[in-house]
C-alpha cells in the first residue's frame, strides 16, 4: 500500500512545474542556505546522490543548499551534529538507513536517539546491500559460497570499514545463519578496502549497491546475492539472499533526508515535497540508477514508517545471534 502511494505521489510531483523557487525566496530563514550533511567523505555514492540532489533543490526552495561532509564513526558524528542543529529546516542529514535503524543496537557510543533526536523529512532511494566476492573464490552463488565457506573453515575473510559497521554486522549475520566461519578483517577507509579487495587480499564484502558497482566494474569482483525482501529492478538477475537459503537478514536498505526534531511540519512537508519534485527529474533518476541506487521517494509520514521497520529487523536480527553493543 505504501509503495502504490510513494508511486502516485512521486508522479504527481514529477508533474508539478519548478515553482517553489518563485514562491520560497524567504525558505523558512531569508538567504539561509539548506545544509545536506552527508557521514561520508567527498566523492563516494551517497556524497554525489546528496549533490545532484542539491543542484535541484536550490531552484525549488530559492534559496542555496550545499554539501557539508563529515565522515567519521561510521556515520554517527553527521547523525550527531544533524541531531543537535536548529529544527529550522536548513540542516538536514542524507544518510543510508544504517545509521538510524541498525548503529544504535551495535555500538553503545551512539549519542542519538533514532526517535526522539530526528524529524523524518523523505526517503531518496533504495539500493540493498549486495554479497560481493574475489573473483579467485571458487563460488558463483551464496550456496556455493556456504559450501566451501564449511569445507574450508577460517580460511575466508570478510572486510568491513570498521567495528559496527553495516558490513562487518552483515557478516556476523550471515556467518551466524549459515553456520561459517570467517574472519573480519576491519579497515579504517573505503578507499583501502577497495584497493586491497580488487588485488585479491581479502575475499568478501557486504558492499552497499552503488560501492558493489563501482567494485564489479574492475572485472575482478562479482556480486553473490542482494540483502533485500525482494529482487531489486537494479539488478533484476541477482537472487536474494533469502532466495538462496539465508534467511533473516532480508533487511530493506533505503537513503533518506530527516531534520532535528521539532520541525514545524509545514517546513517538514514543503522540504519533503521539493525533494521528491527533484528525485522525479529524468537526470537524478538516470544518475541514480547509473550509480547503483533507485531514486524512490516516501514522504514525512511514510518514511518514518520504514525508519521505524528497519530498526524493528535489525533488532530482531541482532537479538537473533545474542549479539551484544560494543
Amino acid at each position: 500500500m505504501i509503495k502504490r502511494q510513494a508511486l502516485a505521489a512521486l508522479l504527481g510531483l514529477a508533474l508539478l512545474p519548478f515553482t517553489f523557487g518563485a514562491a520560497a525566496a524567504d525558505f523558512p530563514v531569508a538567504n539561509k542556505p539548506v545544509k545536506l550533511v552527508v557521514g561520508f567523505p567527498a566523492g563516494g555514492g551517497t556524497d554525489l546522490q546528496a549533490r545532484l540532489v542539491a543542484q535541484y533543490l536550490s531552484p525549488l526552495l530559492g534559496v542555496p543548499v550545499i554539501v557539508e561532509n563529515r565522515p567519521g564513526a561510521g556515520t554517527m558524528l553527521a547523525a550527531t551534529e544533524v541531531a543537535r542543529a536548529l529544527p529550522d529546516g536548513h540542516t538536514l542529514l542524507y544518510t543510508p538507513a544504517s545509521t538510524l535503524s541498525q548503529l544504535p543496537h551495535t555500538l553503545a557510543s551512539v549519542k542519538y536517539d533514532t526517535f526522539k533526536d530526528f524529524t523524518p523529512v523523505a526517503q531518496g532511494a533504495l539500493g540493498p546491500l549486495v554479497l560481493v566476492v574475489h573473483k579467485s573464490v571458487p563460488a558463483n552463488n551464496v550456496r556455493e559460497l556456504v559450501a566451501y565457506a564449511k569445507a574450508n573453515p577460517g580460511k575466508l575473510n570478510y572486510v568491513s570499514q570498521g567495528v559496527g559497521t553495516p558490513a562487518h554486522i552483515f557478516g556476523q549475520v550471515f556467518s551466524k545463519h549459515a553456520g561459517i566461519e570467517m574472519v573480519h578483517v576491519p579497515y579504517k577507509g573505503a578507499n583501502d578496502v577497495a584497493k586491497d579487495f580488487i588485488a585479491g587480499r581479502v575475499h568478501l564484502q557486504f558492499a552497499s549497491s552503488s560501492a558493489a558497482v563501482a567494485l564489479v566494474k574492475s572485472g575482478e569482483i562479482r556480486m553473490l546475492g542482494a540483502v533485500a525482501p525482494r529482487r531489486s529492478s537494479l539488478f533484476p538477475d541477482l537472487p536474494t539472499m533469502g532466495e538462496q537459503g539465508i534467511a533473516g537478514i532480508d533487511i530493506e536498505s533505503w537513503i533518506g533526508f530527516v531534520g532535528p526534531a521539532g520541525m514545524d511540519p509545514k517546513v517538514t512537508t514543503r522540504l519533503s515535497e521539493a525533494i521528491g519534485q527533484a528525485l522525479a527529474t529524468p537526470k537524478v533518476r538516470d544518475d541514480f540508477r547509473t550509480g547503483g541506487v533507485e531514486a524512490k521517494w516516501l514522504g514525512p509520514q511514510e518514511f518514518a514508517g520504514a525508519i521505524r521497520e528497519s530498526y524493528q529487523l535489525w533488532e530482531k536480527a541482532l537479538a537473533a545471534i545474542n549479539f551484544q553493543k560494543e
